[in-house]
């Protein structure tokens, strides 16, 4: 798998993105597959995660409510729909692939995205 992420920008405070991860491999309906987010001078956060059918979807803490994972796997993409954004969601989003059904640790990832810049300004 040969993950994409795409989408970031810059959004006011209270805007939304549409995040994308994509495979050029065309496999991504095989993998389970995750969002993180690494802030400058912060740990690497789990932001959701869906599995492989799209039956299972969880979301880190806080940011369930504000963001939305789902997957079309006839398009080969999974998205993160993040609305009401805030200052503090600034940070490089990552997508990353697992070939278990579902995982929200980073060590049990087995490919991941090159990272997408989000950027909120106050």
């Amino acid at each position: 798998v040969q993950l994409q992420a795409s989408g970031g920008g810059l959004v006011m405070a209270g805007g939304s993105l549409r995040l994308f991860c994509t495979d050029s491999g065309r496999t991504l309906s095989k993998y389970g597959v995750s969002w993180f987010r690494l802030a400058a001078g912060k740990e690497r956060e789990f932001v959701a995660g869906i599995s492989r059918g799209g039956g299972r979807r969880s979301y880190g803490d806080s940011l369930k409510g504000r963001f939305t994972i789902s997957r079309d796997n006839t398009e080969n993409t999974v998205f993160l729909d993040m609305t009401s954004l805030k200052p503090e969601d600034a940070a490089v989003y990552y997508c990353a692939a697992t070939l278990r059904f579902f995982a929200d640790e980073p060590d049990k990832f087995d490919s991941w995205g090159q990272g997408t810049q989000v950027t909120v300004s106050s």
